[in-house]
């Protein structure tokens, strides 16, 4: 179900002119699902699928701890590649093969 989720996922993107940077990029402070490129931003991408909404919304399944995880990811790819880029939080929740993107979805 989550490789599904990320491939469609990655097709919205370039789809929607994202460049994929990475995709299961590890860090020590864990790994982000897809690292794209668009209009001048990082955008680190968690992509959540479900094949049903019985436990909610995939989407709502990004909690706090999965967002500071997000923010040192950022900030340790950011130092890797020594660039002072602008980047974004968005969240791909996918539920029974449909897409919702949601850009900035958390800061």
């Amino acid at each position: 179900m989550g490789r599904k989720g990320e491939d469609l996922a990655c097709k919205y993107l370039k789809k929607h002119r994202y460049k994929i940077v990475k995709r299961n990029y590890v860090t020590p402070f864990g790994e982000a699902d897809i690292v794209a490129f668009k209009d001048g931003y990082y955008c680190f991408v968690e992509v959540k699928a479900r094949a049903s909404d019985v436990y909610g919304l995939p989407s709502q399944a990004v909690t706090e701890a999965k967002r500071q995880r997000y923010r040192m990811i950022a900030k340790f790819f950011c130092t890797e590649r020594r660039e002072e880029v602008p980047c974004r939080y968005d969240v791909a929740s996918v539920l029974d093969g449909e897409i919702e993107y949601f850009e900035g979805a958390f800061e």
